[in-house]
């Protein structure tokens, strides 16, 4: 007899479980997650640097995030296990005029979306926060104090363990086939492990959204960008309470990260493709701005075989697909967070699990994350993106 399930979810990365908590908070119970890995968390979860923060650019990324950071202050009550959120902040740092006028104007946008946590800073309070940074060029900066860190690892095994213990199922080392259509639109899938009967399908398939969703002849305009992270070996010259930095004019961040420091900077250079292995030239070039805004950084020790590569999933307009495919009913999208997908995923969970089962979500507007606005010219626009 074939297995069915009232929602299967193809991807068991933190957006697919968050989605599975989600529903089967709901009563939606019978719910099947897809892993294709042996063990979750091994393709972006796992490598992502864990930043969450509110100070975005636009409502949209606010509001998710509002509702995300809140989440994560209270994931440990909600699912029995700890999220490791460390509210160490993040620091804007701005060394021109534009970047200084952004972070004045987004601050405005940020108080009037109800965010209390963040204020703008003269050069002498961010030098109080990080007296490390290289000073002659800082104009002001600004800090999220409830903007930081959680263990991606362990927000997904929440999500998990928590979505199972009301009733859902996690097959693990199973890999979607094909998406099966009749007459009503999703009438199942085909996996590595056999066919299984359902009438709704989540694309949660990270950086291999595109060939999900081509199962259902669906053209999503997903791509996989390799990003690469150094931790660097102990370093006790900067505070391990210190926040992420950012450094505007560049696009170089770091944090603390054990007793060392983790490095990360987006290679503008980098091209699309399914890359997961850590380029050793990318050291050299990441040390390289680390130093010219942190000076002491020169004495950093790195061990190349400790950094790591991995995929984030980029959409035309950096923002996700959320929501039902029209021409495909049954088949609902959450892909492309292009790096916000943990910092996001307390929210992508309740808003697709809204979607499912009440056809609208009460947090955002989901009509404009919805594919069509790819087609019909309605992209996005979001500058604070790392």
């Amino acid at each position: 007899m074939a297995e069915a399930a009232d929602v299967v979810i193809v991807g068991g990365g933190i957006v697919g479980s968050s989605i599975a908590y989600r529903l089967a908070e709901a009563g939606c119970t019978d719910v099947l997650v897809l892993e294709r890995e042996p063990h979750q968390g091994r393709g972006s979860t796992g490598k992502s640097m864990g930043g969450v923060r509110a100070q975005f650019s636009t409502e949209l990324n606010i509001r998710l995030s509002l509702y995300s950071l809140d989440f994560f202050a209270r994931f440990e009550e909600a699912t029995g296990c700890p999220a490791g959120y460390r509210r160490q902040g993040y620091l804007f740092v701005a060394s021109n005029e534009e970047h200084l006028a952004y972070l004045q104007n987004n601050y405005q946008l940020l108080v009037a979306c109800g965010v209390k946590s963040v204020e703008l800073l003269s050069p002498a309070d961010v030098l109080r926060l990080v007296p490390q940074l290289r000073a002659d060029d800082i104009l002001g900066g600004s800090f999220g104090s409830t903007d930081g860190f959680v263990d991606p690892y362990s927000v997904m095994t929440g999500f998990t363990l928590r979505a199972v213990d009301m009733g859902a199922r996690l097959w693990k080392g199973v890999e979607a086939t094909g998406i099966l259509e009749d007459a009503r639109g999703v009438a199942g899938v085909e996996t590595t492990r056999g066919r299984i009967a359902t009438r709704t399908v989540v694309n949660a398939a990270g950086p291999w959204a595109a060939q999900v969703a081509a199962l259902a002849g669906v053209q999503l305009p997903v791509e996989p960008l390799r990003r690469m992270l150094v931790p660097t070996e102990p370093f006790p010259l900067i505070s391990h309470a210190a926040p992420m930095v950012v450094d505007m004019e560049t696009g170089f961040h770091f944090r603390p990260e054990g007793r060392g420091i983790l490095l990360a900077w987006n290679d503008p250079e980098e091209t699309a493709g399914f890359k997961t292995s850590f380029d050793p030239e990318f050291i050299e070039k990441i040390l390289l701005r680390a130093v010219d805004r942190v000076p002491c950084f020169d004495a950093l020790e790195v061990n190349p075989k400790r950094a790591w590569a991995g995929l984030y999933e980029m959409t035309p307009d950096h923002y996700p697909v959320i929501g039902p495919v029209p021409q495909v009913p049954g088949l609902y999208l959450a892909n492309g967070f292009s790096g916000h997908g943990v910092m996001h995923s307390p929210a992508t969970g309740k808003v697709v699990a809204d979607l499912i089962l009440h056809g609208h979500s009460d947090l955002i507007d989901a009509g404009a994350l919805s594919l069509a606005r790819f087609a019909e010219g309605r992209l996005l626009h979001e500058t604070a993106v790392l």
